[in-house]
């Protein structure tokens, strides 16, 4: 994705542009796995301090919701654990993720 990691170039979070962006809540695909082959596509990111996991992490966002809250993203992420490297799979704050 153009513009990933280059500070000054927009200065804004992901959460922030999907709230500018005035694109409604996206539509759930139609017509079961393979129907609408480019929403399977994930984008890289990076996940600040997710909830039990202090630091920034490198993840896959996978689909955004909005919610009261705001903006959300479903990401994958890998972590550190003293048992050995954990993948997370976790619905995360548009806040928390940053472009890659």
């Amino acid at each position: 994705m153009a513009g990933g990691m280059h500070p000054g170039r927009s200065g804004r979070s992901l959460g922030e542009r999907a709230a500018r962006s005035g694109i409604a809540q996206p539509e759930p695909p139609v017509g079961g796995a393979g129907a609408r082959p480019e929403r399977a596509r994930g984008r890289h990111c990076w996940v600040h301090d997710p909830p039990g996991a202090p630091g920034v992490w490198p993840g896959l966002l996978v689909e955004w919701r909005q919610a009261d809250g705001g903006w959300h993203g479903r990401v994958t992420y890998a972590v550190a654990a003293p048992q050995g490297t954990v993948l997370v799979e976790a619905w995360v704050p548009a806040a928390l993720l940053e472009q890659r």
